[in-house]
């Protein structure tokens, strides 16, 4: 799936990637003609996506399919974010009633007829909540809410009931870098702002300073996988076997990509040139 930022706004675009794309012979289809079409997640299966269009019209959260196909999901048309529950059609949603209001997560089952409020915080936005591989565990970030763009917030995991709600440890929050469960689903990695104190990266992402860490989150024991002094740190992803972490490192205004093995220790620069925003393949 690409989103692509159209003059007239956003459109969403699925993309065949088992035809040619050298011959130009790529199979393309647009599931809304919306201009304002934004993905949220796909759905477990991977057969369709959830979309929200027409953000500033009559919004609406929807489940598009490569076909044309859309099923209309009856959720608030305020959720901001969304996560579906592993080999299931059940899936979260996260929405805000506005600035001052925190925030609520929901688990929707049969399309969002049925809705039950799992968490909520008044004083915080609840972003990235993402399901554990087995689907018993969701872990979240909390972005204090404030105006601040960029600030510390909290990692926090809860049972899939909304029960047992617990803070793992402090993250870095208000930039978009979310948490991700490990394969096995025993420990999560994430980024951790080490200049709690300089003002100015509470408003310039360039003035942060980051590093990734790994969570148990059994003990809740902490292990620093990067030590970088003066630079960031993107969203870290797990390799397919778990053995390998892959992000973005920006040092000096440069971006490149490097991963990191879990077992040595090592950290590895990918390549020398300008790159950013690694995705695993699954063969």
């Amino acid at each position: 799936m690409i989103e692509l930022n159209c003059p007239n706004g956003q459109t969403v675009l699925f993309l065949d990637t088992s035809t040619s794309l050298s011959a130009n012979s790529a199979s393309v289809t647009q599931p809304v003609t919306a201009s304002d079409a934004h993905f949220l997640a796909w759905t477990s299966d991977g057969k369709a996506a959830y979309l929200k269009v027409d953000s500033l019209g009559a919004p609406q959260v929807i489940r598009a399919y490569a076909d044309g196909a859309k099923d209309i999901l009856a959720i608030p048309d305020f959720t901001y974010d969304l996560s579906a529950k592993p080999d299931s059609r059940d899936f979260t949603f996260t929405l805000s009633r506005g600035l001052g209001y925190g925030s609520e997560l929901y688990l929707a089952q049969h399309d969002g007829r049925i809705s039950t409020l799992l968490y909520a915080d008044p004083y915080n936005y609840i972003s990235f909540a993402r399901w554990s591989p087995d689907g018993k565990q969701i872990a979240f970030i909390k972005t204090p809410d404030t105006q601040t763009p960029f600030t510390v917030g909290e990692l926090w995991v809860t049972s899939a009931d909304g029960s047992n709600a617990r803070k793992l440890a402090d993250a870095d929050s208000g930039h978009g870098y979310a948490a991700n469960w490990s394969p096995d689903g025993k420990q999560i990695a994430f980024v951790v702002r080490e200049n709690h104190e300089n003002e100015d990266a509470n408003q310039l992402s360039d003035a942060l300073i980051s590093n990734i860490y790994i969570v148990d989150v059994e003990t809740g024991a902490l292990n620093q996988i990067t030590n970088f002094d003066n630079g960031r740190v993107e969203t870290p992803l797990w390799s397919p076997n778990g053995n390998t972490l892959a992000f973005t490192v920006v040092l000096n205004g440069r971006m490149n990509v490097s991963i990191a093995d879990m077992f040595s220790g090592e950290i590895k620069l990918i390549e020398a040139e300008s790159t950013c925003c690694p995705v695993w393949m699954r063969k």
